[in-house]
Formats: structure tokens, C-alpha cells, sequence
């Protein structure tokens, strides 16, 4: 269980010296408590006090970091087994397998159609994150060159798929720097590889052929105190995989049986030949509880479902949809297109992004901060008024962007016209449509007049 932040302060210096960037050793442990900051801030911890914080405050499932920079990924740090409890924290990549069997040709095909499936959504990039590269040609040279194109040509972070030590070493001394997750450690190769993990400080897959054998492997591991762990149960059909997905969190959180307490990797490719039904697995396993997923293959119109799913189970369920503030051109917008403003609720950012599309007037959308709250509801909390949509304007930029001084208003707050012309000297405010679905007349109509 983890500890209340008397717990945590009761093992802190109590110097109140504010180095950990809060006035007192009291705030800091309850910003810990909550979650909102992190143990190494302070920097007068014994190693005694360190070492037992640690250990209590370590999630049930151990967050592990894959690769580093702008390839890097977190995987576990989950604390519930259902979402409404809390929220899920680190949403599990999605990973394609290449071979190293595959001509250049294909490799090439493959790498591309990874940097180019990403998609836009409520201001986030959605897209797969890793490679899994799998040695399967008994040639060196081709699984180096694998390695060499991977990291030329994408930005994702990689795994090692390879059971031959000697190659296994090339490929990390090419690549260590990059922290791939290495695959995998079996009850034959164990300590083989996890002197690679130590070697190279990288995070280390194990692969067992049930969950007691999981856990024996685990335990032996961890007992030489490397703990940056992925599990996979071997478990090779649907029905396994989802029994042993529930059993490792509930071991994990439930039972606090350490040994499990990793995020764990499945493979729905090789569950199933035919696509849709891989899909389909993959979709599964992203809510029960997989920490990685791989896919055999990439294809737009099964990703981006399973990339949808994801982003809708880890947000917050306490916290509303919300899209990040700032101006979206829709259209490609110029210097005399309309500008229009909303709240940052994300159903109604859908909606009108639909609706001006369809209207096929190249239009700015401004989308102000609003904590997540639709149109009325901001209004009524004091977030979507004359005074702060106006100070919004000035300071985002669209007057640079524009040759007219013309707001268009939602016609919810059509009462605040007057206001925000008093705020915005020399801009005149419109009174734009309360239903989204008349948005496209309305915008047709202002471009016909303009």
C-alpha cells in the first residue's frame, strides 16, 4: 500500500530548506502522497530513508522506460484494475514486428507506413510507437542492417527480437544508446541475458510458458536486483492471454505478489492470420491490460480504431475531454477567412471541426482554455466571458494572421457581443449560429459577403 504523506515525511530530513521546490519537507510529502511531484527533488535524503521510499512508493505495476529522447515510451506504473477507480497512467505502444527476412524493399514499405500513419485528435498525435525487430534470417550482417535502417528512418523506439547471444551483442553494441527492450530471457537463457540487460542498461523481456514459470523467472531475476522487467506469459491464443492479463494485475495490485508486478508485452499477430480478427484481439488486450501490444502489420483503417480506443480508456475519467487551447486553421485558412471561437470541450471542437469542413470555407477555430467545459457551462463558471476571451485574443496571435477584425461568437453567449466589443478595441463581434449544423450556411453566407 502505498504511503500517506505523514508516512513519507516522518523519512525526510525535515530541514524545510525549500531545494525540492516547496517551502516546507511537510508539502513536499503530500505533493508526493498526491502524486504531483517526485522523490529525487530532494536532495538531502539518506540512502536508508531513499531506499525505503522507494520501495513503498513504487506503483504495483513497475513503470519501465524503453528507449530515450524522443523514441522514449513508459510502459506500467498502473495502481487499479479498473478505470473509474482512478485512471490508467501510461497508455501501452503499439508496436510493429518487421523481420529481418523481409527484402529492402519491403523494410523500406514497412518503415514508412510507421512514420506515416499519424493522426490528429483533440490536439494529440496519435500513432504507433515501436518496432519490434526480429532476428530470423541466421545472418548477422542482414539483422545489423535492420537495426541501422530502423533508427535512420523512423523515430520509434525498438525492441530486440533475437535469441542468439552473439548477435544479440552486435546489435546492442550498435544500438544500446537508444535503451531497446531486449527479447527475451527464457528459463534456458536467463542469465545470459540478463547479463546483457546489466551490461548495456537496458530493460529486459521475459517469456515463460505459464504464469508459474513467470513468476519463478521473475523472482530470480529480481533477485539480483534488476527490476526493469516486461512479462510475457507465452500465452498464444485470445482466451489465454485475456485469463493471464487479468491474473498479473490482479496478483500485482490485489495480492501485492511482486514478481508480477511488470508490464507485460502480447503478441494478437500471432493469435489470428486474418487482420480483422487480429485487430479485434489487439483491441482487447489494449483495455485488459496489456502493456505493449505488436501487430503484424499496419494498416490505416485498423489502426487508427485501436489508436482511438487507447486514447479514450487512458485520460481521466474525472477530468473532462478536453483539446489543447490555441488556433486551428481547417482548410488552409488566409489572411481574409473567418475566425471563429469555442470552448475547449472536446465534443463540441468535433463538431464544429465537421461542420466547417463540410462547409468548405477555409475558417481559423480559436480554442480557448475552459478546463474541459462546454460553451454555457464555461460561461457560468466564469471561464468563457468578455474579459478572458479578450485577453485570449490579444495574447494568441491571430491578429497577425488576419487582415479583418471580425470575431464570430458562439450564438449561446451572444450576450457577451457588447463586452468583448468594449474589450477589443476596433473588432466587431458576430453573432454566429447556437446550432453547429447551421454552421456551414452561416460561414457560406459570410464569405459571400466579405
Amino acid at each position: 500500500m502505498a504511503l500517506s504523506g505523514i508516512e513519507i515525511f516522518k523519512l525526510l530530513p525535515k530541514t524545510n530548506c525549500g531545494d525540492c521546490g516547496v517551502p516546507t519537507c511537510l508539502a513536499f510529502a503530500m505533493s508526493i502522497a498526491a502524486g504531483k511531484t517526485e522523490l529525487e527533488k530532494c536532495p538531502h535524503l539518506t540512502d536508508e530513508a531513499r531506499t525505503k521510499l522507494e520501495e513503498a512508493s513504487t506503483p504495483p505495476i513497475k513503470p519501465v522506460i524503453i528507449g530515450n529522447g524522443e523514441r522514449m515510451v513508459k510502459i506500467g506504473g498502473e495502481t487499479v484494475m479498473f478505470r473509474h477507480e482512478k485512471r490508467f497512467e501510461n497508455p501501452p505502444p503499439i508496436a510493429l514486428r518487421v523481420s529481418d527476412l523481409l527484402d529492402e524493399t519491403r523494410i523500406r514499405h514497412n518503415f514508412e507506413r510507421f512514420g506515416s500513419l499519424r493522426y490528429e485528435r483533440a490536439g494529440n498525435q496519435l500513432k504507433a510507437e515501436m518496432l519490434i525487430l526480429k532476428f530470423d534470417s541466421g545472418e548477422a550482417k542482414r539483422y545489423l542492417c535492420l537495426i541501422k535502417s530502423a533508427l535512420d528512418n523512423t523515430d520509434a523506439a525498438i525492441a530486440l527480437e533475437c535469441f542468439e547471444p552473439s548477435v544479440l551483442e552486435q546489435a546492442l553494441q550498435l544500438c544500446a544508446s537508444n535503451r531497446p527492450l531486449i527479447y527475451a530471457a527464457t528459463r534456458d537463457n536467463v542469465d545470459t541475458m540478463l547479463g546483457f540487460a546489466r551490461k548495456y542498461n537496458c530493460p529486459l523481456a521475459i517469456k515463460a510458458s505459464d504464469l508459474e514459470e513467470l513468476a519463478e523467472l521473475s523472482e530470480h531475476i529480481t533477485a539480483s536486483g534488476f527490476k526493469d522487467l516486461v512479462l510475457d506469459s507465452g500465452a498464444r491464443t485470445i482466451r489465454q492471454a485475456f485469463k493471464d492479463q487479468i491474473a498479473i494485475r490482479r496478483s500485482a495490485l490485489d495480492d501485492k505478489f511482486r514478481p508480477l508486478g511488470f508490464p507485460s508485452i502480447v503478441f494478437p499477430g500471432e493469435m489470428a492470420e486474418d487482420p480483422l480478427k487480429e485487430t479485434l484481439y489487439a483491441s482487447i488486450l489494449i483495455a485488459k491490460y496489456a502493456g505493449i501490444v505488436v501487430l503484424s502489420a499496419l494498416q490505416g483503417e485498423t489502426l487508427f480504431p485501436l489508436l482511438l480506443e487507447r486514447n479514450s480508456i487512458f485520460t481521466d475519467p474525472q477530468r473532462p475531454l478536453a483539446t489543447k487551447e490555441g488556433i486551428y486553421e481547417i482548410g488552409g485558412p488566409g489572411k481574409n477567412s473567418p475566425v471563429l471561437i469555442t470552448s475547449n470541450f472536446s465534443l463540441t471542437y468535433f463538431l464544429l471541426t465537421g461542420e466547417i469542413e463540410s462547409s468548405r470555407v477555409p475558417s481559423y477555430l480559436l480554442v480557448k482554455d475552459t478546463e474541459g467545459l462546454s460553451i454555457m457551462t464555461a460561461w457560468a463558471a466564469g471561464k468563457f466571458s468578455a474579459d478572458n476571451i479578450a485577453r485570449f485574443i490579444k495574447k494568441c496571435g491571430i491578429e497577425e494572421k488576419i487582415s479583418h477584425r471580425k470575431l464570430i461568437i458562439p450564438g449561446y453567449v451572444n450576450f457577451e457581443s457588447s463586452g468583448l466589443e468594449e474589450e477589443l478595441d476596433g473588432w466587431e463581434i458576430l453573432i454566429g449560429p447556437r446550432e453547429a449544423a447551421h454552421l456551414p450556411g452561416y460561414l457560406k453566407k459570410w464569405e459571400a459577403e466579405q
